[in-house]
């Protein structure tokens, strides 16, 4: 079984180490796997809860998706876009928020410390929080459930959001689904090694902080920005614990596990900390000196990175726009050309055969559905230029004959004389998927009299 890996970063910053050693790294390692399918975003409508800073956004947003690329992210492996070039997200989140519970968005920990340290300084509670940081659990699950992510690699600060992303989910699923799941349950994934690491002063290495060291300075500023790490006041040759030393914590981080127990033998035999700094940086700057090149590279190449992110976009976009039409059917927000069942009444109405369902975009272009008898959407079919063109493909198909089914990941297209016309929806598993292929090709069968 394929499973599927999602993470994003906030563009509110310059990356650093923590965010390499926490997300970066084990994301890009793990793409390589084949059978993992990787979905890899910039989060940048969360970037707007935290910064009123439009310019800071902006270079964030291109530092942040050079880092990825720098760090050895294969995009033709994952599918590496923006948050904010998917309107399908926001309109998810507006779904999700009609369905979460008030009471689980007050037990957030970003809202409730916001709420406890304007009652310690004797302001209002509410004060300066805005709905944005107040709702953003629903984005993040928004994010998460979009494209059913199995796994999202997080920092153990993150795991209540990915609790709440199922939470939310599971609620959906009950209202609506009828016995269908719409949404994977997804897990947290944390490396235990580095799920968080230490910034100068030995609290999370965090920008809100100020306490980072990012990951493509100059060796002189990173040897700067090293040097300043706090340690205690043991001497050379005095032993010194690596298991209460931040330092020892990134050189671990970064380290293979035999150069991790021999810094810490020469921690425990007295190495001084300027000589443990030194180490340090050599063993960063030995990793981090060639991609540093790439990233600077890339940085004056902004036209291709636009490039390659519109281009994940439309890879993400193939999955997110059929599954957020399944989810619209699912809420009744649906077109007046399909049968709408009547929900005043739980009387089952006699079952009627599968059928095409014609209808012309805003752009102009021509499209048709195949809804089994219940109502479900089997079929969306590619846009055409005409209705007349629309008519053909879906009259061939009601003539029945051997289908052109291939089936992907978490759902199939259809093809017809060497040409996809149409997808299904986005299922929860393969299982899911293969079943919805059988209902298919009973839908198309010819009918017996």
């Amino acid at each position: 079984m394929t499973t599927r890996i999602l993470t994003g970063i906030t563009t509110t910053g310059t990356p650093h180490l923590g965010n390499y050693a926490g997300a970066i790294r084990p994301a890009i390692v793990a793409s390589r796997q084949s059978d993992v399918d990787s979905f890899y975003f910039l989060a940048d409508y969360h970037a707007l809860i935290k910064c009123d800073d439009p310019l800071r956004i902006q270079r964030s947003r291109l530092e942040i998706a050079a880092t990825w690329l720098a760090a050895g992210l294969d995009v033709d492996r994952v599918t590496f876009y923006r948050q904010s070039d998917i309107p399908e997200i926001p309109e998810l989140t507006w779904l999700l928020t009609c369905v979460a519970a008030k009471g689980l968005l007050n037990r957030a920990h970003a809202y409730k410390a916001s709420v406890d340290k304007n009652v310690e300084g004797g302001e209002d509670p509410d004060a300066g929080i805005t709905m944005g940081l107040y709702s953003y659990p629903v984005l993040m699950a928004a994010d998460i459930l979009m494209f059913n992510a199995h796994q999202v690699p997080v920092g153990r600060d993150q795991i209540q959001h990915v609790e709440m992303a199922r939470d939310i989910g599971q609620r959906f699923n009950h209202l609506f689904g009828k016995g269908k799941e719409f949404f994977v349950m997804p897990e947290a994934l944390i490396e235990e090694s580095v799920a968080t690491l230490p910034g100068l002063d030995g609290r999370k290495m965090s920008k809100s902080y100020d306490n980072t060291i990012p990951l493509f300075s100059s060796a002189k500023d990173m040897k700067s920005a090293i040097s300043r790490i706090v340690t205690d006041s043991l001497a050379p040759g005095e032993a010194k614990d690596p298991d209460n030393s931040h330092l020892f914590t990134l050189y671990q981080a970064f380290s293979t596990p035999e150069q991790c127990a021999e810094f810490r033998s020469e921690l425990l035999q007295g190495l001084g900390w300027g000589e443990a700094k030194t180490r340090l940086f050599t063993l960063l700057d030995g990793q981090l000196g060639e991609a540093r090149e790439q990233y600077l590279s890339l940085i004056e190449r902004p036209a291709d990175l636009e490039d390659i992110l519109l281009a994940g976009a439309q890879k993400a976009r193939r999955v997110a726009t059929p599954f957020l039409e399944e989810l619209r059917e699912a809420v009744g927000l649906r077109s007046f050309r399909t049968a709408v069942q009547n929900a005043d009444t739980g009387k089952k109405k006699a079952a009627k055969g599968a059928r095409f369902v014609s209808f012309r975009e805003d752009d102009g272009s021509f499209r048709f559905r195949l809804l089994a008898a219940d109502g479900e959407q089997l079929l969306l079919s590619r846009t055409f230029a005409d209705g007349k063109t629309a008519g053909i493909v879906s009259k061939q198909l009601q003539q029945g004959g051997e289908l052109d089914l291939r089936s992907e990941v978490d759902r199939f297209t259809l093809w017809l004389n060497g040409e996809c016309v149409a997808d299904s929806p986005v299922f929860a598993d393969a299982t899911a998927r293969d079943n919805a292929v059988e209902t298919l090709k009973l839908a198309l069968a010819p009918q017996q009299d």
